[in-house]
């Protein structure tokens, strides 16, 4: 059996804007070979606590570590040991999807031979020369999902992945990520209750904020006192029943 490795320790993270507070004293590890899917109600706090892990926020107060390393001490450290699919996929609009690929490998120290797996990988050999702006939403997300993975980093966050794609390129992804979490720890923010259920080892449940439930999903519904998963949303976060 591998040796568990910790890849993302967060304590007791806080983020306040005024009033609102989009993190509330949030706590929990990972370890790698770990599907953690993010579950909660819009406004819930599931990206802000992404954008936190990632660097591009900075947390009101509390600690993240990657890999051991505090993320404020060793920005450095934790980008290279993160990959990051953010929301809506930003992108470059005006050049073609391998230059956008070949431009992000070099900022990384990445190859030229990894983009052509990465392409491979992604699915996405058929657009590699179309400018990013005349894709389909699906195509935009499966290209920042390639710009996620190019550097094969240990702890990879996915806000939303199958967000746009078709039936058959979700089925794709989502075998893909299972595929890959043998080797790394892979975080997903997710609406999707069918996503969670079928790909996750674990779920984190939030709502305004704070951690509701955290563990497999036996463990959430036992939570819950139900045997689904839509009914232990519900009870578990502020949802109410129609």
């Amino acid at each position: 059996m591998k040796n568990k490795t910790t890849t993302l320790k967060v304590s007791n993270l806080c983020k306040t804007y005024g009033r609102i507070k989009a993190s509330d004293n949030l706590s929990f590890q990972t370890n790698n070979g770990e599907i953690i899917a993010l579950l909660g109600p819009n406004g819930a706090g599931k990206s802000t606590l992404m954008n936190m892990i990632a660097g591009y926020l900075a947390p009101t107060s509390g600690n993240i570590a990657v890999l051991g390393q505090d993320i404020a001490k060793n920005p450095l450290f934790a980008k290279e040991s993160i990959g990051f699919l953010p929301e809506g996929s930003p992108l470059y609009p005006d050049i073609n999807v391998k230059m956008f690929l070949r431009y992000m490998a070099e900022l990384r120290g990445v190859s030229r031979e990894r983009v052509d797996e990465v392409i491979k990988i992604a699915n996405i050999q058929d657009i590699v020369d179309q400018r990013i702006e005349t894709l389909s939403k699906g195509y935009q997300r499966r290209v920042g999902f390639a710009q996620s993975i190019l550097s094969n980093p240990p702890l990879l966050l996915l806000d939303e992945p199958t967000d746009g794609l078709d039936p058959n390129q979700k089925d794709y992804i989502r075998k893909l990520i299972v595929q890959m979490a043998q080797n790394k720890t892979i975080l997903i923010s997710t609406h999707l209750l069918e996503e969670a259920e079928t790909i996750s080892t674990r779920i984190i449940l939030l709502d305004k904020g704070k951690i509701k439930a955290d563990g497999a999903l036996a463990d959430i519904l036992k939570k819950a006192g139900t045997d689904n998963l839509a009914d232990a949303f519900r009870r578990l976060t502020s949802q109410k029943e129609f």
